[in-house]
């Protein structure tokens, strides 16, 4: 086992795994990746050039072009595409109806992971840890993380987060439907897994300081030599 703190946070949309992975890395100090963003990122900047994001073809020729940064603070994680701050405006609803497809793109998938286990490697070699999210951590990202959990909630929860979270874009309808929820599950499928030694915690009925705290209690257990002084 790694003596870097690598808490890997999977799940399915809507499941809270950003709010989730953010507050237990403030909890102990460490970096935070949400790579969902990344995607989201990538995606953001395809509309904006007009690629056609249903043909996998035209999207793996775009996917190496635009430079993307990525910030790893948890209280501001910033990501940014060819210099511009992108952090909000990854959010829309325009943004999250896209990304499942361009995301199944392995062009992007390859360039995407690959630099996401970067951020990982110059983190832990600084001697630092870092709770990374999104759909594949535990199983392609970070195989070696110390502790994985794999986040979920009905569609219900999930229909009902993700309507709230649209609420902040003023050009999205609001509400999310339990159809379209099935719709986002089924394009998600193929990139999402659940590594077999993960801890499954199902947040349907959890606040999100219970589930911080369910995490941290697993992390305590699993992480070993990898858990702060």
């Amino acid at each position: 086992m790694t003596d870097c703190l690598i808490i890997a946070v999977d799940g399915p949309a809507g499941s809270g795994k950003s709010s989730a992975a953010r507050g237990v890395a403030r909890r102990l100090g460490l970096h935070y990746l949400d790579t969902g963003a990344m995607y989201r990122a990538l995606t953001w900047w395809m509309l904006r050039q007009g690629v056609p994001v249903t043909s996998p073809d035209a999207v793996a020729g775009r996917a190496g072009q635009p430079d993307i940064e990525v910030g790893t603070d948890p209280e501001r994680p910033v990501i940014a595409i060819d210099g511009t701050d992108v952090t909000g405006p990854v959010r829309t609803r325009e943004v999250s109806n896209a990304v499942s497809a361009v995301a199944s793109v392995p062009a992007v998938r390859a360039r995407l992971v690959a630099m996401q286990q970067d951020i990982i490697a110059r983190i832990c070699a600084a001697g630092s840890g870092i709770v990374a999210e999104g759909r594949d951590i535990g199983t392609v990202v970070a195989p070696q993380a110390a502790v994985k959990v794999y986040l979920t909630a009905s569609e219900t929860a999930r229909a009902q987060r993700r309507s709230a979270d649209l609420a902040a874009d003023p050009g999205a309808t609001p509400t999310v439907t339990q159809s379209e929820q099935q719709r986002r599950d089924q394009a998600d499928a193929a990139q999402m897994s659940m590594a077999p030694d993960a801890v499954q915690i199902d947040s349907t009925r959890l606040d999100l300081a219970q589930v911080i705290s369910t995490i941290l209690d697993l992390a305590r257990q699993q992480a070993g030599a990898a858990w702060p002084a």
